[in-house]
């Protein structure tokens, strides 16, 4: 299981502010010229579609991870005791369980359609 580079997990997390930022400053943008609210939008969307593409791959991961190796069980018969494994139990857990990529997903096609529409309508 290798994980990822720092300097890919930064580069995903900067794409993600970028697009926020992008998507939030479009208020503004209207105030002055359409081209800059859409050079706006794109950003945001293209930066939604690597963004949550990576975070549902992520999310994926960590949540096979725990099945495949069983890790509800590990942490079952470890010897940790008291909180340490109450927070153990909860973060195997909740990455096993969690919706969350769900969500990642939905964001992560959403945006592609929005991309495709945008296109079309800009471009088509």
């Amino acid at each position: 299981m290798k994980d990822q580079s720092n300097s890919l997990k930064w580069f995903f997390f900067l794409v993600g502010i970028v697009a926020t930022v992008a998507y939030r400053i479009i208020i503004v943008l209207n105030f002055y010229d359409p081209l800059w609210v859409k050079v706006s939008w794109y950003v945001g969307t293209i930066g939604f579609i690597f963004y949550f593409g990576y975070l549902y791959t992520i999310q994926s991961k960590r949540m096979k991870l725990a099945v495949k190796y069983n890790l509800f069980e590990v942490v079952e018969k470890s010897k940790i005791r008291g909180k340490s494994k109450e927070a153990l139990e909860y973060l195997v857990r909740s990455n096993a369980t969690s919706k969350a990529r769900w969500n990642s997903a939905i964001i992560f096609i959403l945006s592609v359609l929005a991309l495709l529409v945008g296109f079309f309508l800009d471009f088509g």
